[in-house]
């Protein structure tokens, strides 16, 4: 609803007085996001240089290689805690809808750095291959990619539940960017293994590197592009957009709804649609339904920031000619 949206005719008071059930209101959670990221960007900083100081000495490219995957983590980590001072900006004159977008956007640089990473350091391992390059890792290096995995995954876990507590996609995907490091130390795990227990296959620690990076640009492509969807103004899947139809047509006197729309905007869902109601309604109890629809769907449990309730007075004769677009009960 707009209804409690006062706007003088120069526009000077624009947002003065928006309902406090819009996203203009929504809790700030950059200090939520900069706190599971700095926790996450501790323990990448110890791993890439124990992974790194492992690999060098003990002998193995493929853990040097994930050992620079982690380090890219940094950047992706600077990014979240940079970006969410940005998205937790409060609407302006010029971006009405707030700025989470720069969540998305975020997510898809993430997502796109992953594979440029990713890309890299499968060209490197070919580039060794071809130069009959060989390898014969040492057992350090063999603990050094397992703590990697126990502990990645830890962080992913960890990650991925604040990042849902806060609904967060920017920390969903970092907590992504997290597993796709414990997925890319698995293969390192055994190519190291191999190296040690047959030393012949002098092109194992290389093939697990190329592995690695077959791992990362996967992940990397599954970070970005459902934030590609976001920006293009991807709207709630069917399941969601049926329950929150289904909320809107339990309120009393709604007979039908119509021209129901969704968009993402970042991790936040605007909804708009038309409901039609008694033509007998009074204008007051008309805004009060409208009202009530709208904070049902803000408490539906799926992110619903802000709904725009369009009011419609039942005609039965407008009915009959088809002039009303309903969706029955």
């Amino acid at each position: 609803m707009v209804a409690n949206c006062y706007i003088t005719r120069d526009n000077k008071h624009l947002f003065t007085d928006l309902s406090p059930m819009t996203r203009i209101l929504k809790k700030d959670d950059s200090s939520e996001v900069r706190h599971v990221t700095l926790v996450g960007l501790a323990w990448n900083a110890a791993l890439s240089a124990g992974k790194f100081f492992a690999g060098y000495f003990g002998g193995s490219q493929a853990l040097v290689a994930d050992a620079i995957h982690s380090a890219s983590d940094f950047t992706t980590d600077i990014a979240i805690i940079v970006g969410s001072k940005f998205w937790n900006a409060p609407p302006d004159a010029d971006h009405p809808y707030g700025h989470r977008r720069f969540e998305t956007l975020i997510s898809v640089g993430i997502g796109l750095a992953v594979c440029a990473v990713g890309i890299g350091l499968g060209y490197n391992a070919i580039v060794a291959l071809n130069e009959g390059k060989a390898s014969k890792p040492e057992w350090i290096a063999g603990v050094m990619a397992a703590l990697s995995i126990i502990i990645k995954e830890a962080l992913f876990r960890y990650t991925r539940a604040k990042g849902r507590s806060i609904r967060s996609e920017a920390v969903e995907a970092n907590a992504w960017h997290h597993r796709s490091d414990a997925y890319s130390s698995i293969p390192v795990l055994i190519a190291i293994l191999f190296g040690i227990f047959f030393p012949n296959l002098w092109f194992a620690d290389s093939v697990g590197a190329i592995i690695v990076s077959v791992f990362i640009v996967h992940s990397g492509f599954e970070i970005a592009w459902p934030g590609i969807h976001r920006v293009a103004d991807e709207g709630a899947s069917e399941e969601v957009a049926q329950k929150l139809k289904g909320i809107a047509l339990a309120c009393p006197n709604v007979i039908s709804i119509h021209g129901f729309r969704t968009r993402y905007v970042g991790s936040d869902l605007h909804v708009d649609l038309h409901v039609v109601v008694p033509a007998d309604m009074s204008l007051l109890e008309a805004h009060d339904l409208a009202e009530e629809v709208e904070q049902k769907l803000i408490d539906s449990g799926e992110n619903v920031v802000d709904a725009l309730v369009h009011i419609d007075p039942y005609s039965e004769e407008r009915a009959k000619r088809g002039e009303t677009k309903t969706i029955e009960r």
